[in-house]
């Protein structure tokens, strides 16, 4: 099953974040998306306007929430950023790349 069509399960912290070789497997997955420091992923989305890119952001909260696990959000003029980590092991979990997945799907969906 790809990452796209798998559900995040929310952590409950007291597991370790994820090592790189767990990582690296999962980031494959997700290449648009950049592993920094093994610690969390970040994505730049482009669009043409703002209007645009605010309505990508509104898709992305109506997604995080369907998951109950939530991406730090930059919004700009014709620009979102979404980084993602799970906070409460302070590190990467496999719902981040679940999420990350996820939120390439609705950008391959827009309209």
């Amino acid at each position: 099953m790809s990452l796209a069509d798998r559900t995040c399960e929310p952590c409950r912290g007291g597991i370790p974040p994820l090592t790189p070789v767990l990582i690296a497997p999962l980031a494959v997955q997700v290449p648009a998306w950049e592993v920094v420091r093994h610690h969390h992923l970040r994505r730049e989305f482009r669009f043409p306007d703002f209007a645009a890119a605010l309505a990508f952001v509104n898709r992305i909260g109506v997604e995080a929430e369907a998951q109950g696990h939530h991406p730090d959000l930059e919004l700009a003029w014709g620009r979102v950023a979404v980084t993602l980590w799970t906070h409460k092991i302070d590190g990467l979990a496999e719902a981040d790349f679940i999420l990350a997945a996820r939120i390439d799907r609705l950008h391959a969906a827009r309209a």
